[in-house]
């Protein structure tokens, strides 16, 4: 086992390894940017090492300074977290070729994934569903014109290189297209330098369903069920739970066998997310995630598993410590995401936390790398907590999200606290029956 773990993140992520290091009696190193001299992550680690200033560009996203600040500080791997570098291969490669260990899949496993044609093609081949669409990149607006009347229109086109929502537009009609597909190719080319795109079939009424795998790299995979990832704002999820409220007991079983059985056939290793739409009974891969998911604690919360420590413990050459028929769901549990944005418009809403009260009692949770008196960055993402609750099934978990809703106080900045205040008296959601396309239809339904 390793003696010292440097988390190469910021934020509640590096709190959540943090917490798992100390349980596992392992040493921490955080890092932080100048911006972050009094974050939380700082204080809670054992050592802490500045590796830049407030730009990520020059911190967190910087190479040589995370390996440098291994050097520093004696440190045998790094956990990666969520974002940043997570999932760049070339990082992992200068992980490894610097002794270190990288605290996640392999280099080779991270490339294969993170370009979207590849990824498709190989889950193809591995038995996993796939939606409808061209093989390969698609060069032209003619051979796009040709591969959308061949799998009928709508039609969405999305940038090879992308994530987040960026580089993905929309064609209902062959009139539509021209612009979708250039305008898809700009967006790529800006945001990832790569204006390379493919085409697939646009589903209409999709919820997002993503199964939770986890592989020993020696052939050995298990699958940890699915979670409902349907409401979302401009592609990025905002609540999540699991299980899935549309999903039977067979299609969870079926769905999870053949992502289990696909990871195992390359030897994967660590966390992984297989990402579907699915839609009328059918699952649809879209993307697969090589790394621990923002929403992994409504998983934790229903199979009892730590999967941070899981993490840690299969990257130091330990077997999985559980297995597919001792893994049984219990109850329910939901995630809400809470941003630091003014509402209506999401606008960033950084600033001085003048009070925190975190919510409590039981089956309660609170990520968050919040306290009274920190002033919130404006160089990084807007999420500064998640609000996890579990109980005995979907009604009492929510009943319960209501109850530490309207406990949780973060005051001196705009919060999307209001949002879920609404949101959760909404019959859709109370019933479950809600798409990817519900929340955005919803708030223009507000503005109007």
């Amino acid at each position: 086992m390793f003696n010292k773990i440097l988390i190469a993140n910021r934020g509640e992520i590096a709190l959540r390894v943090i917490r798992a290091c100390q349980e596992m009696g392992i040493q921490t190193v955080a890092v932080h940017s100048t911006a972050d001299s009094d974050a939380m992550h700082v204080r809670m680690a054992n050592e802490s090492v500045c590796i830049g200033p407030p730009s990520s560009l020059g911190s967190y996203l910087s190479m040589p300074a995370i390996l440098a600040a291994c050097e520093i500080s004696g440190a045998q791997a790094i956990h990666p977290g969520y974002g940043f570098l997570s999932e760049n291969s070339n990082f992992v490669q200068a992980v490894e070729d610097h002794g270190l260990r990288f605290i996640g899949p392999t280099a080779e496993h991270i490339r294969v994934m993170g370009d979207k044609i590849t990824a498709k093609d190989t889950m193809g081949a591995l038995g996993v569903p796939c939606v409808p669409g061209s093989i390969g990149g698609v060069d032209s607006l003619s051979e796009a014109h040709k591969i959308a009347s061949k799998i009928g229109y709508p039609v969405i086109i999305k940038a090879t290189a992308g994530g987040g929502g960026r580089g993905m537009k929309v064609a209902k009609s062959a009139y539509e297209l021209e612009n979708a597909f250039s305008t898809a190719r700009a967006e790529g080319k800006a945001a990832f330098g790569n204006e390379e795109v493919y085409i697939e079939k646009y589903l209409t009424t999709p919820r997002h369903i993503e199964i939770q795998v986890f592989g020993d790299g020696n052939g050995g995979a298990v699958h940890l069920g699915e979670r409902d990832c349907s409401l979302q704002r401009r592609h990025q999820k905002i609540l999540e739970e699991a299980p899935g409220p549309c999903i039977s007991k067979k299609e969870r079983e079926i769905i999870g066998k053949i992502c289990a059985d696909a990871i195992a056939k390359i030897d994967y290793i660590g966390a992984g997310t297989i990402e579907f739409l699915y839609e009328n009974g059918e699952f649809y891969f879209i993307e697969m995630n090589t790394r621990l998911q923002v929403e992994h604690p409504v998983t934790e919360a229903i199979f009892g598993v730590d999967l941070v420590r899981e993490q840690i413990r299969v990257a130091a050459g330990q077997p999985l410590s559980f297995e597919q028929d001792k893994l049984k769901i219990n109850g329910h549990s939901i995630e809400v995401r809470i941003n630091a944005e003014k509402l209506p418009n999401f606008s960033p809403s950084p600033g001085k936390v003048t009070a925190y009260h975190a919510p409590g009692g039981l089956g309660v949770r609170m990520d968050s790398a919040l306290y009274n008196g920190y002033s919130i960055p404006p160089y990084y993402d807007s999420l500064i907590g998640k609000l996890i609750v579990h109980g005995e099934n979907r009604n009492e978990a929510m009943a319960r999200l209501r109850r530490s809703l309207s406990e949780l106080i973060i005051d001196g900045v705009d919060t999307t606290i209001p949002l879920f205040d609404e949101l959760l008296n909404e019959d859709d959601i109370i019933n479950g029956d809600y798409n990817i396309h519900w929340l955005e239809k919803w708030l223009e339904q507000r503005v109007q």
